[in-house]
């Protein structure tokens, strides 16, 4: 076990090279959302209520309205018709609205026919009564579509125009020119840096860093995707709270088309959906906790000795503390025995590898060539800072310059970094190449399963047998 790497640049707020002079994006107070969701669930809950006036008093009971209800709500929630695209409009709506209005009256009417057959609802009430639903639904949600729409134009929502520079600029352009969509651009994300960043009238954002301090200051909501959409991205912006949308064709084949009137001054626009949760990371979190925290306990006694050790060789200062970047970015702080006092912070931030430094004591040179000095890890691993299986963290240094060199190291952030991982049981530790690494530790996350995680633990520990140090 190594003290490798992973993770994206880092994000901030920063005008363009060459326009230092331009005045920097004053903060913008979030303007708070309406409570638009819940204004349309209180639209189908009043239809319903509204529409059962035409029954009889004894068709309309509490119950049956109750349940009819909460099936209509659960019908429109899985459906989506209370996430409505970026341009909503009620004639769009409208089939699906009637399809589901229609499915639950009819179960309903079902329902209380084989309960009472006295109290059935005959076919004319029925349809009046639907009828009724649908037009107090249509009417509401229009109100309320043409509502949002104003409040969009007056407090529209900042965002960052995401893709390759001359595309995220006419995008940018786009938008600006068009404040009936309600949205504000405040900043590009380059997926590639531009070549005269002075061109663009926005500041330029190349790294997370950066990224995150946008959202902060501008108050940032959304994430418009020019063009396509980088999974490492969206998961990044995703994770800094921002709704993701892509604009124009995309990559997304074989995804459902959407309505006309989907669109962005004639781009097609599309919500940018969270991937389904599933129990991966669950199972692999109850494998982290239960491992490290036995370990912990049962190997107490060792990390006893080989704190006294390493106290009683170099003094005082037993565990190194550093600055590692993690999941999706985040930084935190990785705990180790120290084996050796780097001379200042530069030196321990910047420098690649201390093996065979000959400042290091012989307990130093014992603890790294038996990877003892990881041990404390297992602390961060049961914080959940680390996962005992994942691609190896790295300093932010090493990310930011591996980043740019090799292509899909950023992509190993997706999943939280580990103690060992394939590419260290695969003989890749210490100074070994950085573009091996990368392959597989991305193999790793496209292919995980926890089987995997276990079977890595198995050829870790019988590597720990015959060591050969990082």
């Amino acid at each position: 076990m190594t003290t490798e790497s992973t993770s994206p640049a880092t994000p901030t707020v920063v005008p363009p090279r060459g326009r230092a002079d331009r005045p920097a994006l004053p903060p913008r107070r979030p303007v708070p959302p309406p409570p638009f969701v819940a204004s349309l669930v209180a639209t189908d809950c009043a239809a319903v209520l509204l529409a059962a006036l035409l029954l009889d008093p004894e068709q309309r009971g509490a119950g049956l309205l109750m349940q009819l209800t909460a099936f209509l709500v659960a019908l429109n929630a899985y459906a989506g018709l209370y996430r409505p695209g970026a341009v909503a409009s009620v004639l769009d709506e409208l089939p699906a609205l009637a399809g589901r209005a229609a499915v639950a009256w009819c179960a309903a009417a079902a329902l209380l026919a084989a309960q009472s057959p006295q109290r059935a609802v005959g076919p004319a009430t029925l349809a009046a009564v639907y009828a009724a639903h649908l037009a107090v639904v249509a009417g509401c949600r229009a109100v309320l579509h043409h509502r949002r729409r104003a409040a969009a134009r007056a407090h529209p929502r900042s965002a960052l125009v995401v893709g390759s520079a001359p595309a995220a600029q006419r995008l940018a352009g786009t938008l600006a020119g068009h404040p009936e969509y309600g949205i504000r651009p405040v900043g590009i994300v380059a997926t590639q840096r531009p070549s005269n960043p002075a061109e663009s009238s926005l500041p330029v954002l190349t790294g997370p860093e950066e990224i995150h301090r946008a959202v902060i200051q501008n108050s940032v909501r959304d994430a418009v995707f020019a063009g396509s959409a980088q999974a490492d991205l969206v998961a990044l912006l995703r994770h800094y709270g921002c709704a993701g949308w892509l604009v124009g064709e995309g990559d997304g084949g074989g995804t459902p088309p959407t309505p006309m009137s989907q669109h962005l001054w004639g781009h097609a626009c599309r919500r940018l959906e969270a991937p389904p949760a599933d129990r991966g990371p669950l199972s692999k979190r109850l494998l982290d906790v239960t491992v490290a925290g036995l370990m912990l306990a049962l190997l107490s006694p060792l990390l006893l000795l080989c704190a006294t050790a390493i106290r009683l060789s170099d003094g005082p200062g037993v565990v190194f503390r550093q600055e590692r970047v993690g999941q999706d970015g985040r930084l935190f702080t990785l705990l180790k025995f120290r084996t050796l006092r780097p001379a200042d912070d530069e030196e321990a931030a910047t420098r690649w590898s201390v093996a065979h430094d000959e400042r290091m004591s012989v307990v130093g040179t014992f603890l790294r060539r038996t990877s003892l000095d990881e041990l404390p890890q297992l602390w961060n691993v049961l914080r959940g800072d680390m996962s005992l299986v994942g691609p190896r963290p790295e300093r932010p240094y090493f990310v930011d310059k591996f980043s740019r060199l090799h292509p899909g190291y950023a992509a190993r952030h997706r999943m939280p970094v580990g103690l060992t991982g394939l590419a260290q049981v695969h003989g890749l530790r210490g100074d070994t190449s950085i573009e091996d690494r990368c392959r597989f530790d991305n193999h790793y996350i496209d292919h995980w399963s926890l089987w995997q995680d276990v079977c890595i633990l198995l050829r870790t520990a019988a590597s720990l047998i015959r060591p050969a140090g990082s």
